[in-house]
């Protein structure tokens, strides 16, 4: 009798450590889900000059091939349903919306030399619905 009873004992306390540890495993993704997002949603509805906007773009670029997310042939990084993430920059002066990787690969830093002092604005933030992620974000150009 002692020995079903120690046995069942060992059993509950073996099912609670696994359970504390989902919980306490799924509380950490959710916490840096959260840490992730925030650095992004800082910056919806305001405004920002374009230098900041580079390093925004440089973030997005990075947190990608970390993840290891794939690229076409015009080399996008494909969108997944967890944890890619993109950017947009609709421009008014040429009335255009490009890509993050488009102004990355073509040398950010003349992005950044022709767009320093201008301003932009974070209009829009999606999330992927999976997993909670931001998927993509727009800025739009507020002045020449």
């Amino acid at each position: 009798m002692k020995k079903i009873l120690l046995l069942i004992i060992t059993i509950f306390i073996i099912v609670l450590a696994i359970v504390y540890g989902l919980i306490i495993s799924k509380n950490n993704i959710q916490n840096e889900i959260k840490r992730n997002n925030k650095f992004y949603e800082n910056y919806l509805n305001k405004e920002v000059y374009g230098t900041e906007v580079a390093t925004i773009i440089g973030k997005a670029i990075e947190q990608n091939l970390q993840n290891e997310i794939a690229k076409d042939e015009n080399g996008l990084f494909i969108e997944n349903d967890t944890n890619s993430i993109k950017i947009d920059l609709k421009m008014i002066t040429i009335d255009k919306t490009y890509p993050m990787e488009v102004i990355y690969n073509n040398d950010i830093t003349l992005f950044v030399q022709n767009f320093n002092l201008i301003s932009f604005k974070c209009t829009s933030i999606e999330y992927h619905k999976s997993t909670g992620y931001i998927s993509k974000i727009i800025f739009e150009q507020i002045e020449d």
